[in-house]
């Protein structure tokens, strides 16, 4: 059995902003939303030998609609979170949350959690209101993150498709468009450019391990890049192992994945129980000091504060 993860997948759910949602209708992307408390979320990390959450919000993030109210709500629930660390720095961090597709916004915010709350990085949903992280016009955030040698999570939200009777969007379509964004990162020259960024994608990256030599056909579509650089930048990606440490997903994000670059991660409380997925992590055939990296090790690089050795 692992002892003493650090889960760079797990979320908050702050009382105003769950009943903002509730208020509203709003859910990620059709799944209901789960009830979260600190209590709640200590004892989940008590019986999985989870030593440390750096919490992020999940979908549909703060922005519906309105700069300025998204604004507002940003700072509120980053507030919110930064108590929460304030109170048990060791058993909580925080990728603050972002007003995404307001650039100005989301930067004045980036500076005030990263400088001000000494955040552990931030949260990025995949798409803002249909628009990708390889956007133009998100050149100016990045830019300011990468200054910062910020850590990116980057979570995945609902895509601008037509969602499937039956086939809530964090069933089918999260691991998806967790891939079109990290793709659209990739060919627009973001983790080219940007080269201090550490950046998260959640569940394993989505497909992008499993069908990595097929993207490299966007060379021949993308001038500047080649398949070597699409390559070299893909693997530039972290990977967390939430919902994907399995038989049939772990092979190829290990076939992949820069090994130094692969942390763990749980998904409370939209997975109530991590526990299936903590079992087959454990059965991995895994050498010790991989182990050690994935459930805790490659975290510590990331957020120096939680090192132990």
């Amino acid at each position: 059995m692992s002892h003493n993860r650090i889960d760079t997948h797990q979320h908050l759910i702050p009382p105003a902003y769950r009943t903002l949602l509730d208020d509203r209708g709003r859910t990620a992307g059709g799944w209901p939303t789960p009830d979260w408390n600190v209590a709640a979320a200590i004892d989940l990390m008590d019986q999985e030998s989870i030593a440390t959450g750096i919490l992020s919000l999940s979908a549909p993030g703060v922005h519906f609609g309105d700069d300025a109210e998204a604004r507002t709500l940003a700072r509120q629930v980053n507030d919110y979170g930064a108590e929460l660390v304030k109170d048990r720095p060791d058993r909580f961090g925080q990728f603050a949350c972002l007003p995404l597709p307001d650039v100005d916004g989301a930067i004045t915010e980036a500076v005030y959690a990263l400088d001000e709350l000494h955040a552990d990085g931030v949260v990025l949903l995949s798409n803002a209101q249909g628009r990708y992280l390889g956007a133009p016009s998100y050149e100016p955030l990045w830019t300011e993150l990468d200054t910062r040698s910020a850590v990116v999570f980057i979570h995945p939200t609902e895509p601008p498709i037509t969602m499937l009777d039956g086939m809530p969007s964090p069933l089918l379509d999260y691991p998806f468009d967790t891939t079109r964004t990290a793709i659209h990162m990739v060919v627009n020259g973001v983790m080219n450019r940007h080269s201090r960024l550490k950046v998260i994608l959640s569940h394993g990256g989505g497909f992008l391990p499993y069908a990595a030599y097929r993207f490299l056909g966007a060379a021949q579509f993308n001038p500047g890049t080649t398949t070597e650089t699409i390559m070299a930048d893909m693997r530039r990606f972290y990977f967390d192992t939430a919902l994907s440490s399995t038989p049939s997903a772990m092979p190829s994000l290990l076939a992949f994945a820069d090994p130094t670059r692969i942390t763990y991660g749980s998904d409370f409380p939209f997975v109530p129980s991590s526990h299936l997925f903590n079992v087959a992590l454990d059965n991995t055939p895994l050498d010790d000091n991989l182990r050690y990296a994935i459930n805790r090790g490659n975290a510590e690089t990331l957020f120096p504060r939680l090192a132990t050795r």
